[in-house]
């Protein structure tokens, strides 16, 4: 195994939600070289599954992609959250709807060539209907799909979103696939 050390990281832009620094690295052969380095500060996500198994979605803008996409519902975490509680404020706030059922899934880390984004994903269930509470910049539809279909999304890149695809994916191979 070949060894990198970081020699020096130089904040280039501190942001709400990520830091960019660029990296100096010491390389095997013992050359230095430059990286580009995103701290996020976490997030979580929510799977939440209606009485009768369909998943809820949100389709929001997204201006990276300049495009509406269909995902689960997801958030930044707030100072002193860990993710299941981020999720399910992000639950209510997105989908207005609540649950005091939250199921760990899984954890994914989206992009590591360059950030070390963290997303904790919850199952939902038992939801209970609330009051949506988007930010003043958040239009957010939400929508019920059936996992099959949403499955299908997926493999005809209709759904390209990464946290959504792990989500969607384990939660049937977890849940829907066992029965």
């Amino acid at each position: 195994m070949h060894e990198y050390k970081r020699i020096g990281r130089d904040l280039v832009y501190k942001g709400s939600i990520i830091d960019y620094y660029k990296d100096t690295i010491e390389v095997a052969n013992g050359n230095t070289v430059k990286w580009d380095f995103i701290d996020h500060h976490g997030a979580a996500a929510v799977v939440p599954v209606t009485d009768d198994g369909k998943l809820l979605m949100v389709r929001q803008y997204r201006n990276a992609l300049d495009r509406y996409t269909l995902e689960i519902p997801a958030g930044g975490m707030n100072p002193g959250e860990d993710y299941k509680v981020a999720a399910a404020r992000e639950l209510e706030e997105e989908t207005g709807y609540k649950s005091d059922e939250l199921e760990f899934l899984i954890k994914v880390n989206t992009t590591v060539a360059f950030c070390n984004e963290e997303i904790g994903i919850y199952v939902a269930r038992n939801l209970v209907k609330s009051e949506q509470r988007l930010d003043e910049d958040e239009y957010i539809d939400v929508v019920a799909m059936d996992v099959e279909e949403l499955c299908n999304m997926i493999y005809e890149a209709k759904i390209k979103d990464g946290k959504t695809i792990s989500a969607i994916l384990a939660y049937k191979n977890k849940y829907v696939e066992k029965n």
